[in-house]
């Protein structure tokens, strides 16, 4: 879960003073010590850890707070409103401006340069862009045949011309791209396992034949404190206009999305938050620093259901749910969209007062898998008509699905609950569907 060890940290500290009925100067402080250590712990550079605590100790001993009738909430929400302008205030995508307009992914080797690009790929094509990938990474042992791979997969084109020149290769791309309608052109350049000259230079040359409108820096979050001093090297050469923060599921400590903006002085705009290649988002300062204090983050929810389900089944189900015909088959479509959202705990995660409930809950992804193996086992007419199912029928759908007797009787348990919970939901007037379907 993101920034799971510092969240928890931060938590703990502000849990001391809910014990409390008011709140003193010596009360702020130690809480702030504790915030301190456990930002430093997180691999956030020191002098902004010393910077933000500063500022939320001076505004928390205000007189309003200290006098307040809930002094802790004033003081977390103070320490929610610097940590979103330590990470930037507001979120800044990317500027699409002239046809085509040029983005220029740079970082190092392993940090998920071409992964990411494909990523960004998609995000600007389910906006309505037509974009086009640039095979520029010449040196990496097979390079541009995953980035093909993975662009099929969006289909997407990908412009190469096989171990040439970048610099030559980027420049006939803008070409193409002119000529065949892209108005997005992303140009995925080589890395190298540390920074050296020759990356830098031919960066440069590059950078200097294209001119490119955005020049994105990809950078591995779980790196910490070595991200940020990758970010300073990169931004001194070639001016970065922002960041792709990678592999951010896998960090809980954030050092990185909480240090970047402050030292290097440009905004993280994407973070990269699974291994799909629809697994990215837009970097909203507030709403990371929602989820560092546990408070969810329910807008990303809404808007990851709308781009990745499918409107369509969702009506389809929802009509079914109007005229009680739900059967198996419509569980089988809900599970295929609640594992397009990614695994089940992130989700309860983004739900505000949930994640901290499910800190220390075990929930298995798997089930949804052995749920839908038993369905699949099942023949048409069972699936349409459950109820025929006697104990002969399940221990042959068990013998077929690997599963037991209890697991069919909890899976059908299960689907007459939800049957009778939308029975209730649709005698209500302003019942409306969820993304789900119900």
């Amino acid at each position: 879960m993101i920034f799971k060890n510092l969240s928890n940290k931060i938590s703990a500290a502000f849990s001391k003073l809910k014990s409390k009925g008011k709140l003193s100067e010596k009360d702020i402080r130690e809480v702030m010590r504790e915030v301190r250590l456990s930002l430093l712990e997180a691999d956030v550079n020191y002098k902004v850890v010393k910077d933000f605590t500063e500022k939320v100790t001076q505004r928390a001993i205000g007189f309003d707070v200290l006098k307040s009738l809930t002094p802790e909430h004033n003081v977390i929400k103070i320490v929610n409103e610097e940590l979103t302008f330590l990470m930037g205030e507001k979120c800044e995508e990317l500027t699409i401006s002239s046809l085509p307009t040029v983005v220029l992914l740079c970082g190092l080797q392993g940090s998920g340069k071409t992964t990411h690009a494909v990523k960004l790929a998609l995000n600007l094509k389910i906006k309505g862009h037509r974009p086009l990938l640039v095979a520029c990474d010449v040196y990496r042992p097979a390079a541009i045949e995953q980035l093909k791979v993975l662009a099929s997969k969006i289909k997407v084109p990908v412009f190469e011309m096989g171990k040439s020149d970048p610099v030559k290769i980027s420049t006939n791309a803008i070409k193409y791209a002119k000529d065949y309608g892209n108005d997005v052109v992303l140009i995925d350049t080589a890395g190298r396992l540390q920074i050296d000259k020759y990356l830098m230079d031919e960066l440069k040359k590059i950078k200097a034949k294209v001119s490119p409108n955005e020049i994105l820096l990809v950078i591995d979050s779980m790196t910490g404190q070595t991200a940020v001093d990758v970010a300073s090297v990169f931004n001194e050469t070639l001016n970065v206009s922002g960041v792709i923060l990678t592999k951010l599921d896998g960090d809980t400590r954030g050092g990185a999305a909480l240090s970047i903006r402050s030292v290097v002085g440009k905004p993280i705009k994407f973070i990269g938050t699974g291994e799909k290649v629809g697994d990215l988002e837009a970097f909203h300062p507030d709403r990371i620093a929602s989820r560092i204090l546990g408070m969810g983050d329910v807008l990303t929810l809404i808007e990851e259901a709308q781009s990745k389900l499918d409107e369509t089944k969702a009506k389809e189900t929802a009509k079914k749910i109007m005229s009680n015909k739900l059967d198996l088959n419509d569980l089988l479509v809900q599970f295929a969209q609640v594992k397009k959202m990614g695994p089940i705990k992130n989700i309860l995660s983004k739900i505000p007062g949930v994640s901290k409930q499910i800190e220390k809950v075990d929930i298995d992804d798997r089930q949804i898998i052995r749920m839908e193996a038993i369905i699949f086992s099942m023949t048409p007419f069972e699936r349409t008509s459950p109820k025929v199912l006697n104990f002969s029928r399940k221990k042959r759908i068990a013998s077929g699905s690997g599963t037991t007797l209890q697991d069919i009787n909890k899976l059908l348990k299960s689907f007459e609950n939800m049957k009778n919970m939308t029975k209730h939901l649709k005698k209500n007037k302003k019942f409306k569907t969820t993304p789900f379907g119900f």
